[in-house]
């Protein structure tokens, strides 16, 4: 990974450690997503929220994608959850998008834990893994 792409996501993850501070856990996501959006547009980011990413398919773009929660800095994608245990649909869901906007690195950040470091999960595009280390 790039230090600039650590960088960013090590300035997500601290955001998320703000706003968990702030808010604890236990409300809906949307709230998490606002207030994680506007820490990091604090810290001077360009944050795209909602993003939809076509699908292409045999040469043919579908609008009807899939849906980011943020993409930050152009870099890095983040899928909010706050729920109890995290799904492997979910996991899924990230690795598809990761692949689908053709980004190195995506954040999983589940809000409903009582220390949000618990709740934050790295993944990675296999097509940007590095084979032989």
């Amino acid at each position: 990974m790039s230090d600039e792409i650590e960088k960013i996501a090590k300035d997500i993850v601290h955001c998320a450690y703000l706003v968990h501070k702030e808010l604890g856990p236990g409300l809906l996501e949307r709230i998490y997503e606002t207030c994680l959006l506007y820490e990091l547009n604090k810290m001077g980011y360009k944050v795209q929220q909602q993003l939809n990413i076509p699908i292409y398919y045999k040469g043919i773009e579908f609008i009807e994608g899939m849906r980011l929660d943020l993409l930050v800095a152009d870099e890095v994608i983040v899928e909010i959850k706050a729920v109890e245990t995290v799904n492997p649909f979910w996991e899924a869901q990230i690795i598809s998008q990761l692949k689908l906007a053709d980004k190195k690195l995506g954040l999983l950040i589940n809000f409903n834990v009582p220390l949000v470091k618990n709740g934050i999960k790295r993944y990675f595009n296999s097509r940007y893994v590095d084979k032989n280390s």
